[in-house]
């Protein structure tokens, strides 16, 4: 998620543990020393099943080396610090709150991948040049742990005010907007709610005991106590995640319970979208090419709901029952222009960092 859910675009504690099926899978030559080895840069909770690796082996003839190199805003600011050099052909992490950095420093080179035109035009955020290839969507929200609320005969909050009130006092945690993306995406949320006034109510959740911690990972596995099934080892019972990561809490379980164990505060949430892109420099970027045609196929698509909880940004991918039956659909996330959020990112991220952090 990075994601996205939760990229994520994420993933929770089981996405963690299926990472190494895609590094079982990787090759380990250097990316462009070998004309059949394509290198894929990402983040951390990136993703995907090893059968379907294979399926692009066989259809392409390309292995696929993955590298991951942190939390989306970390490997977004190291792929920008490579630019021209890249270590390897195609980046995949890149969402709506930080594409504009890596477009604006020429990063990527264009290319249209096969399969474009099953993807709705609202998530192609850069179709005149195509730089970039969206490859899944999600929403950023509030999770709480049911159990939490229920044993206490309180009500789960539902909004961003909601968050602010007293009796969710020192029950939040949120990850770093300077350092991750569902941080990020968090704080854009609050300045779509509250315009101008967003300072404000930063002051309100520090008033009420907000955490924030490094990154996602910390605390959703770390200090949430909703994750792992509802026996999550932290004391906060609402984090900033995905819309997402419920499914990710009930899978493998038998019997499936009713519901699952963690709930989205649906009136929180901000729109993302995971891009892919052909870096410049790439040493194999016919690899390259090829690897975005296959992100795009339905192969890939309907791989990613249960590895990184994301939903497919094709059309006509299907989902699985479980994601369907246990994630949540938000249909008004809120949303904010790239161009907007390029221009006042980093006087955004400096003013929350000077509110909460420091």
């Amino acid at each position: 998620m990075s994601k996205h859910a939760l990229r994520p675009t994420a993933a929770v504690t089981a996405v963690i543990a299926l990472l190494g099926l895609s590094t079982a899978c990787s090759s380990t030559d250097s990316g462009g020393e070998d004309s059949k080895t394509v290198t894929l840069v990402t983040h951390d909770s990136f993703a995907v099943s090893k059968s379907v690796l294979k399926k692009f082996t066989s259809r392409s003839g390309y292995r696929v080396k993955v590298l991951r190199g942190g939390d989306a805003g970390s490997a977004v600011n190291q792929t920008v610090l490579n630019k021209g050099n890249p270590q390897g052909d195609v980046f995949f992490g890149v969402d709506n709150t930080l594409l504009s950095r890596p477009l604006g420093e020429g990063v990527f080179n264009p290319y249209e991948a096969e399969g474009l035109e099953k993807v709705p035009r609202e998530l192609q955020l850069d179709r005149g040049r195509h730089r970039v290839t969206p490859v899944d969507s999600g929403e950023i929200c509030v999770n709480y742990d049911r159990s939490y609320f229920e044993k206490r005969k309180l009500d789960p909050p539902e909004s961003l005010a909601d968050l602010a009130e007293p009796e969710y006092k020192n029950l939040l945690v949120t990850s770093n907007a300077a350092t991750s993306s569902p941080g990020l995406g968090f704080l854009l949320a609050t300045v779509d709610e509250y315009g101008k006034g967003w300072k404000d109510y930063w002051k309100k959740l520090k008033a009420n005991g907000v955490e924030v911690v490094d990154g996602w990972e910390q605390a959703y596995n770390d200090r949430f106590s909703g994750s792992n099934g509802g026996k999550g080892k932290g004391d906060r019972p609402l984090v900033v995640s995905y819309a997402s990561s419920p499914p990710v809490e009930v899978l493998g379980k038998k019997p499936l319970p009713a519901q699952a164990p963690t709930g989205i505060a649906e009136q929180t949430c901000f729109q993302q979208t995971e891009f892919a892109g052909l870096l410049k420099g790439a040493k194999n970027p016919e690899g390259g090419k090829a690897l975005l045609d296959f992100m795009l196929s339905k192969t890939f698509q309907e791989d990613l709901p249960l590895q990184m909880f994301v939903n497919p940004v094709r059309e006509d991918a299907d989902l699985p029952e479980l994601f369907t039956k246990y994630g949540v659909s938000v249909e008004d996330a809120a949303a904010m222009d790239p161009s907007e959020i390029a221009e006042n990112r980093e006087q955004w991220v400096k003013a929350w960092t000077s509110l909460v952090v420091k």
